[in-house]
């Protein structure tokens, strides 16, 4: 088991941040969308977590919110030895995806997803990497070249509302 996400005592302003590697928010307004949210660190039922939160919006051909995390800095993750992505969460009864992108994508909307639902109240989500379909792309998921994950609330007009306890390979 891999932990992608751990939380840095030493934190300013409720930024988000993990030991290695950096999560962030990326939203559609990259491309002209009108989607808004944050990203922070807190406490929720008792368990530190990040939190995604936000209005999705379509507007503008918008419709994403993300929280992503780079793997291994300029080189690619291999992450052949695992089976899967496995999240603890906490959500609003809604169905968000996980992105993975690889070191043979180019353009920024390639990526192989897979969606889980995230019911109200702490939960495992196992994601095997059977399940991640490509996405305007045409090749079968490179383990050995991992570049970023991403949780990823999309494609519809809905209020995001994602607390992530724990991001791991297992």
């Amino acid at each position: 088991m891999l932990d992608l996400l751990s939380f840095d005592r030493d934190q300013r302003d409720g930024a988000a941040r993990s030991a290695e590697p950096v999560w962030r928010l990326i939203a559609d307004t990259v491309m002209g969308g009108r989607s808004s949210g944050e990203l922070t660190v807190e406490d929720f039922d008792d368990r530190r977590c990040l939190r995604l939160h936000g209005h999705v919006s379509l507007e503008n051909n918008g419709g994403f919110l993300q929280a992503a995390a780079d793997l291994a800095g300029s080189k690619a993750f291999d992450a052949s030895s695992f089976q899967g992505v496995l999240m603890e969460v906490a959500g609003n009864d809604e169905d968000y995806n996980v992105h993975l992108r690889t070191d043979a994508m180019r353009l920024p909307w390639q990526s192989y997803r897979a969606r889980f639902h995230a019911r109200p109240g702490w939960h495992s989500v196992r994601l095997p990497f059977a399940s991640f379909r490509p996405y305007r792309f045409d090749a079968e998921l490179g383990l050995g070249g991992l570049r970023r994950i991403g949780v990823v609330a999309i494609g519809r007009e809905f209020t995001a509302e994602l607390r992530l306890a724990r991001v791991a390979f297992y």
